[in-house]
């Protein structure tokens, strides 16, 4: 059972779960629109999409030293409130490539540093309670992106700008983070010191768990940032119903993941994530064989069931290692920020790669490789194991 203090402060971290996906849902209804406001192809929307996820990859190791120095909560609330700063600024940049790119590396970067805190306080709760929570803080997330989709999808409809749009949503995530600032658990629960002298190591399994988490965010990434251009461009939709396979993608992300840690407690992690790998693959690779704008809706429903419970699952485990069988090598927060480096890198490579292939094949093509990454996520169960 969690204590009082424990409660108000899973009240703190879902509250940043959920806008953390918001800005993202949000956003990424709102690529194939920023694609038209700069036009721009979609190799030259790869290379700033990866200007983004590269601000994602270069925060992470830093964001993982401050959280063990400091604490995770107080890294969570100004990394928010950089956040904020950070994406508005790029929403006023449109008015050139580099200005969307330099700005997109920016909030990435603040992006992650919220990202790392909210799940090294996740961590500490599951270890202080004894609990598995990670995976519904995770399913708060994808309730986040679903609200930034809808909202997204419908501000494009009806002739809201991108920035309007932005400036809204920022407003109300500043206003959540001073209203939960005080329920975080206090940062020195999470401070971690090394002895002076310690020889540090990257365990090997860490290193597994990252690229695991890989193969499931390069499905992701490529998921979200692909799905609105191939219903509107490929199969004519509109830009609302060209948002909906995002939509569904975030709703089964949302259920999976609110069942995660029932299904893990109950069946164990590795045959959950064995099962989810399955799904992933099979139903994505269908929807594209359907070739249609019903075919993609069907198939991001079920690769976002699929792939819902990896990265909760995996961060979980990477974790606990370090809480237990790690704990005079490394903070569980380094942890964390190891594994979601190496699992962020599938942001950094997955889109632009998917935009380089859809050039020289098809966009629907393309979409096929995370399809078959999908299947590396059964692996993982075997190492899940002994987490």
């Amino acid at each position: 059972m969690l204590t009082e203090v424990q409660k108000r402060a899973r009240l703190a971290v879902t509250a940043t779960f959920i806008t953390n996906g918001l800005v993202v849902g949000a956003f990424v209804a709102r690529i194939p629109d920023i694609k038209n406001t700069l036009e721009i192809s979609n190799s030259t929307l790869s290379l700033c999409l990866l200007a983004s996820a590269l601000g994602v990859f270069a925060a992470l190791p830093f964001a993982g030293k401050l959280c063990a120095k400091y604490g995770s909560s107080p890294i969570a609330f100004y990394g928010t409130l950089a956040m904020v700063a950070a994406w508005t600024l790029q929403s006023f940049s449109l008015f050139a490539v580099w200005a969307f790119a330099l700005t997109a590396f920016l909030a990435g970067y603040f992006l992650a540093t919220q990202d790392v805190a909210m799940n090294s306080h996740a961590v500490t709760l599951e270890h202080q309670s004894s609990l598995r929570l990670m995976s519904v803080f995770h399913g708060m997330f994808s309730a986040g992106g679903l609200s930034g989709g809808i909202i997204g999808g419908i501000s494009s409809q009806i002739g809201i700008t991108y920035s309007q749009q932005t400036l809204f949503i920022c407003a109300g995530i500043t206003l959540v983070a001073f209203a939960v600032r005080k329920l975080w658990l206090p940062g020195a629960v999470d401070i971690h010191v090394i002895e002076p002298g310690t020889k540090l190591h990257r365990p090997a399994i860490i290193w597994l768990f990252g690229f695991f988490g890989l193969c499931s965010t390069i499905g992701e990434g490529a998921v979200g940032d692909w799905g609105g251009v191939l219903t509107r461009e490929t199969y004519g939709a509109s830009p609302f119903v060209s948002a909906i396979p995002y939509i569904l993608f975030s709703a089964t992300m949302i259920i999976g993941r609110f069942s995660g840690d029932y299904l893990a407690t109950k069946f164990g992690a590795a045959r959950v994530l064995a099962s989810g790998g399955l799904i992933a693959s099979i139903g994505m690779g269908t929807g594209l064989l359907l070739n249609s704008t019903a075919g993609a809706i069907f198939g991001w429903f079920w690769m976002g069931a699929g792939l819902s419970v990896a990265i909760p699952l995996l961060f979980s485990a990477a974790g606990a290692m370090a809480n237990t069988r790690f704990a005079d090598q490394m903070a569980p927060a380094q942890a964390v920020a190891m594994v979601s480096g190496i699992s962020y890198f599938g942001f950094i490579v997955g889109p632009p790669f998917i935009g380089f292939i859809s050039d020289a094949t098809t966009l629907r093509t393309a979409l096929f490789i995370p399809a078959v990454l999908a299947l590396a996520i059964v692996a993982s169960a075997k190492f899940a194991k002994s987490a």
